[in-house]
This record gives structure tokens, C-alpha cells and sequence, in this order.
């Protein structure tokens, strides 16, 4: 990766136009191709950018360009489409290149992997009668965490989260509407579990009928015994 310091105006051309002006402001290369231009605010999202595939050329600047101070001029083609980036640089205040070589991905939360686990090895915390069917249950949209029979045989779908929003209900209901299409499983109901639920999560869940659990991570691990709790 190539991260630029510079003084620089920015001009995006294609299905959209688009015109920073001269700014000081931070311009990443990727190995990929692609090409961020950061300002220092606005938190992860760029002012503006071009995704791969790409080409990058540098130039020299002509002579218009070199009297109003512009040392170096990049351009940025899509290749795929006619969109072009053109970044003027009037001063470059640092440059350096970084190799980070491979990105291993996301990694799960470890909490998170260990109430899946935890859960699976104290089923019952489901509900009395509850029996585990298995982790990691395989669905054409993706993994649930845990796929369980209760007391009457049916099939409950365990979203786990460490805290539990509206995404991780959405993300559930998904899973259950494919469930609850295949005849060996259905009918399928959903258990949103996690250490803290939003009351928004909890309020959204409640009204698709998905069962909500609050887990105690420290209980389950056996480092603290609820009951024996004064507060």
C-alpha cells in the first residue's frame, strides 16, 4: 500500500461529476488498484475513490497546470467503465509504501465463538427438554450457530450475538424463512440470544415471534454464580 500525503485537488468524471478543491488530505494506493482519497474527518468513508479494475498513470503537469503550482497529476481510468479520476498534487508532504502482505479476514469474536459453544455443551438453558442437533448449521444463506429440538421434537434456530441488535433479529428471520421451507425441519422457531439485547432488538424479535435469551458469559464459564449474588 501507498499512503500520500499531499496538497491536492480532485476531479471525478463519468456517470457522475464531482470537484474537490486543493486541500491537504490523504490519497491511498492499494494493491489492488484502487485509489481512496481521505480527508481527516468523516470517519472510514472517503471523499472519493476508484474501485478496481483500474489503471494508474502519473504525468507531468502542462504548462496552465504548473502556473497555478501543480507539480504532479494522476490519472485514474476504470476499466470497465468510462469514469476517470484526476488528482493534481500542488505539494506532496509524505510519501511511503507498505507491503502488508496477506489479510488473514475477519476473525469471530472469540466471546461470541465461546457462547456458541458454551451454549451447545448447556443446552437446557434453551428450556427444559431442549436437545442440541449441532453447531454451525449449514443453510444456502449461511451458517446458524445452533440448531436444537425442544421438548416436543420441534426445531429451534439460535442466532447467538454478544450484543444483540436489529441486524442479528434480520439476520435470524432470514434464516428462518428458508428453514421453515424444507419439510424435514419445519416448523422452525428462532431464539436471538446474546449477552445484551437491545430493547429495539428485543422489541423487534418479540413481534416475529423469536424467543429472546440473555446470556450470563461469566455463569455459563462457571467463574460466578448467579445465585449466590447479593445485587
Amino acid at each position: 500500500m501507498r499512503l500520500v500525503v499531499a496538497r491536492c485537488s480532485v476531479d471525478y468524471a463519468g456517470r457522475l461529476t464531482a470537484h474537490l478543491p486543493a486541500a491537504t488530505r490523504v490519497l491511498m494506493v492499494k494493491a489492488d488498484g484502487s485509489v481512496l482519497i481521505h480527508s481527516d474527518g468523516g470517519s472510514y468513508k472517503p471523499l472519493n475513490w476508484m474501485s478496481p479494475p483500474c489503471s494508474f498513470q502519473v504525468s507531468e503537469p502542462d504548462e496552465e497546470q504548473k502556473s497555478v503550482g501543480i507539480t504532479e497529476v494522476w490519472n485514474v481510468n476504470q476499466a470497465k467503465t468510462s469514469d476517470r479520476l484526476v488528482v493534481s498534487l500542488f505539494e506532496i508532504i509524505s510519501d511511503s509504501s507498505h507491503d502488508l502482505g496477506v489479510d488473514p479476514g475477519l476473525v469471530k469474536d472469540g466471546v461470541e465463538a465461546d457462547l456458541q459453544k458454551l451454549l451447545a455443551e448447556q443446552i437446557e438453558l434453551l428450556g427444559a427438554g431442549h436437545t442440541l442437533v449441532r453447531r454451525e448449521y449449514m443453510t444456502a444463506i449461511g451458517p446458524v450457530d445452533i440448531l436444537a429440538r425442544d421438548s416436543e421434537g420441534h426445531s429451534v434456530a439460535v442466532e447467538l450475538k454478544r450484543r444483540g441488535d436489529i441486524d442479528g433479529v434480520e439476520q435470524l428471520t432470514r434464516y428462518l424463512e428458508l428453514m421453515n421451507r424444507d419439510p424435514h425441519l419445519a416448523p422452525v422457531t428462532g431464539v436471538f440470544a446474546a449477552q445484551e439485547i437491545k430493547p429495539q432488538a428485543r422489541t423487534l424479535a418479540q413481534d416475529r415471534g423469536i424467543r429472546c435469551l440473555t446470556l450470563d458469559y461469566d455463569a455459563m464459564r462457571g467463574m460466578d454464580d448467579a445465585h449466590a449474588r447479593l445485587f
